[in-house]
């Protein structure tokens, strides 16, 4: 007699998969028909009962941690590292999978980077502390079209890119989910400081984590609800103290390792250098401008600027402090000028992931960041066709930089986010983007 629903996969004919319904209890689809089996759990560790007498573990499923698989993404941090540990203290049925996604000279022996060299060792210690599967996955061709030539082109284009969150879109949270349920995982768990609860309709949710100074949420902007339905982030409601004390607690090899601080395929931050490998020649000088047109000096390349960069640009004598306003790669031109030029009052967004409730004609009114280490401000979102958006800032905001993400956010909750790909200048001297 099959006493459990996940005891209910090795009686399908081919394996069906189980899939998700309401409030996260898995289904089959047999037919036409979808159905779901409701019994009555005995309590047990890790297990809690929600309504119709029908127990879930931590994860949401309505069996032991035992029959339950989780692949865990693991990095070789000690963020994924703790939560692989957590899950195979929990008694789940845990496999690690690490991508091996760039092998690149000197980066190779970059501390504090991930899935290269060094990291993915550490991993496969980890793994093997734990007595867990462990894979690694060559993904450095797919890593290197999608997101490493990405970041090279978007600086190109004056753009000033964010490869983490590329890499999740269009690597981690695409292939590797697949792969994940190739394997036959019930969910996938990552590292990630966010949090996931099951909204009264009965779709998954992400929230902020606990701990705001280490929130990831806005990296995690491009996930779509399919995505957050089988995704699980056991460390949203830790901060890195707590995630230490258990690496520690659990002797990992990792307990002491240092964060990840730059992009990963970025040794000791010298992303010129990678642009002028991945593009050769693309380093054309130009002019720098003031907000008038008047010529103040040249450039050896706009890829050396940011929005908002104030130091470095190469120009001096000036009474005032002049900082990067705009670039514009059709000119090859730096354009500077006074800090109230920074300031911008509407956003243009494309590629929009909007994972929250629909929205009308009106819009809807929303928390946006529009830069990771900066809070969220209010302002008022329009959702177009093609996948765009347009957003209305309360207040001005400075330094809005092209290629940038802005994320939108509904108290803790993430609603979802798009790629800047234009801005509105709350300065009438500047010609709009």
């Amino acid at each position: 007699m099959i006493e459990r629903l996940c005891d209910l996969k090795q009686h399908l004919p081919g394996k069906k998969r189980i899939i998700s319904c309401l409030l996260g209890i898995p289904c089959l689809r047999l037919g036409e028909a979808l159905y779901a089996k409701r019994i009555k759990y005995d309590k047990s560790p890790n297990m809690t009962e929600i309504k119709n007498n029908i127990a879930l573990n931590s994860l949401g499923f309505p069996c032991a941690p035992a029959d339950t698989r989780v692949v865990v993404a693991m990095s070789g941090g000690v963020d994924s590292s703790v939560t692989a540990a957590l899950l195979k203290e929990e008694g789940y049925d845990v496999v690690g999978i690490t991508l091996q996604l760039y092998d690149h000279g000197i980066a190779i022996q970059k501390k504090g980077a991930c899935c290269a060299g060094q990291d993915i060792h550490d991993a496969r210690r980890v793994a093997e502390e734990l007595g867990i599967p462990h894979y690694v996955l060559d993904y450095e061709s797919r890593f290197k079209e999608q997101v490493m030539e990405d970041f090279a082109d978007s600086y190109i284009k004056g753009e000033t890119p964010i490869p983490c969150v590329r890499c999740n879109q269009t690597v981690k949270f695409k292939d590797l989910l697949a792969t994940a349920r190739d394997l036959g995982a019930d969910c996938m768990a990552t590292g990630h400081y966010v949090q996931r609860t099951v909204g009264e309709s009965g779709k998954a949710q992400m929230l902020r984590g606990v701990d705001h100074g280490k929130d990831q949420s806005y990296f995690l902007f491009a996930s779509t609800q399919e995505q957050i339905d089988f995704l699980r982030f056991p460390l949203g409601g830790m901060n890195k103290d707590e995630t230490r004390e258990s690496a520690e607690r659990f002797g990992l090899i990792v307990a002491d390792k240092p964060d990840s601080q730059d992009i990963c395929f970025v040794p000791e931050g010298r992303y010129v250098d990678v642009i002028e490998r991945l593009r050769p020649g693309a380093m054309e000088p130009g002019e720098i401008v003031d907000i008038d047109g008047n010529i103040l000096g040249e450039h050896k390349g706009i890829v050396r600027y940011t929005i908002g960069q104030r130091r470095g640009i190469g120009i001096g004598g000036t009474v005032d402090p002049l900082y990067v306003v705009k670039l514009d790669p059709v000119k090859k031109q730096v354009i500077v000028g006074p800090k109230e030029a920074l300031l911008t009052s509407e956003i243009l967004v494309k590629e929009v992931s909007w994972i929250g409730e629909e929205v009308g004609d009106k819009g809807v009114e929303v928390t946006a960041k529009v830069r990771s280490t900066r809070p969220g401000v209010p302002a008022h979102v329009y959702l177009e066709e093609g996948g765009f958006a347009r957003i209305i800032l309360a207040e001005p905001e400075a330094g809005v930089s092209p290629g940038q993400a802005a994320v939108f956010y509904s108290g803790e909750r993430l609603l979802g986010g798009g790629w800047i790909n234009g801005t509105v200048s709350a300065d009438p001297r500047l010609m709009n983007e």
